[in-house]
């Protein structure tokens, strides 16, 4: 009963949700049908990480961009010779094609402007019908990232599946702050390696075993500490390069893990993603049969 009623509540999600008034035994299956919905929504979203098509690394100088095979990115869906993105030093410009119709940075009568990438809070997006592109940053190197609000992957998509939701898996752990911060090496897809700093430790016991992971700040200004950690399901129920949770930042020297919320990186779903990978450090030797499993679509 509880799951269904909670169930009952993630499909209102869109009109917004109040948790007051659920009892304690419903309140916790509640709140996580409800974060699975709203995740499900971001997912399917029109630029969420099921629309990507490509990921086109810039060179230095001009950067010729179409659907004409001898662009230097090459775009199914856009003009044969679309527009020019030119990459000087740690800047971005862009020139459409004359004649060539699109929007850029929100406008169809710019005809070129700089491209902030996705160090800023609003990135510079080009659009052409269901394209759309715009410029990540990666250590220093800059890529187009596109996306097809047609994309197979969008069209095709196979649903999210989930182990039950488990009281269990709601850890309230130690938090071990670090004086001062450490900083953690995490390895990307990309075969980079990105630092984070990480402000402390959680530790909690499982079946009379100490375990240890280690949240890291995504920004200095982050509300809340990110994870990235592997464990004994990984590779079989679950995603092989790991999973995803956040946690609220510490109070009174506990920190709350919910495994119910761990989940899959982009790069479960799509090829054009730059995903971090699970570091050493926060490989558990141990069963988190919690959270998201393995994308039914997924190679790995």
């Amino acid at each position: 009963m509880a799951l269904l009623f909670a169930a009952a509540l993630a499909a209102m999600t869109s009109t917004g949700i109040v948790l007051e008034n659920v009892s304690a035994e419903d309140r916790h299956p509640a709140e996580i049908a409800i974060w699975r919905a709203e995740r499900l929504e971001r997912l399917k979203a029109e630029r969420g990480w099921l629309s990507l098509v490509g990921l086109h690394w810039l060179k230095e100088g001009a950067n010729t961009i179409g659907s004409a095979k001898g662009n230097d990115a090459v775009i199914a869906g856009l003009e044969p010779k679309f527009g020019t993105a030119t990459l000087s030093g740690d800047q971005v410009t862009f020139a459409l094609e004359p004649g060539v119709i699109g929007v850029v940075g929100g406008s169809d009568r710019n005809r070129n402007a700089v491209l902030q990438d996705d160090r800023s809070p609003r990135p510079t997006v080009v659009a052409s019908g269901t394209i759309t592109f715009s410029v990540i940053d990666r250590g220093g190197k800059k890529a187009l990232r596109v996306r097809d609000t047609e994309a197979p992957t969008r069209k095709n998509f196979l649903g999210l599946d989930y182990f039950d939701v488990a009281e269990k898996w709601r850890v309230e752990a130690k938090w071990e702050a670090f004086d001062p911060p450490k900083t953690l090496e995490v390895p990307t897809v990309l075969g980079t390696v990105e630092k984070y700093p990480v402000p402390g430790k959680a530790v909690f016991e499982r079946g009379g075993k100490r375990y240890e992971m280690l949240p890291v700040l995504e920004t200095p200004d982050a509300k809340e500490l990110f994870l990235i950690f592997a464990d004994k399901t990984s590779g079989k129920e679950t995603y092989g390069a790991g999973r995803f949770l956040y946690a609220e930042m510490p109070k009174d020297g506990k920190i709350v893990l919910d495994f119910n919320k761990a989940y899959n990186p982009p790069c479960a779903f799509t090829p054009y993603a730059t995903c971090p990978l699970a570091p050493p450090e926060n490989r558990l030797n141990l069963r988190v049969d919690a959270g998201e499993k393995k994308y039914k679509g997924s190679k790995h």
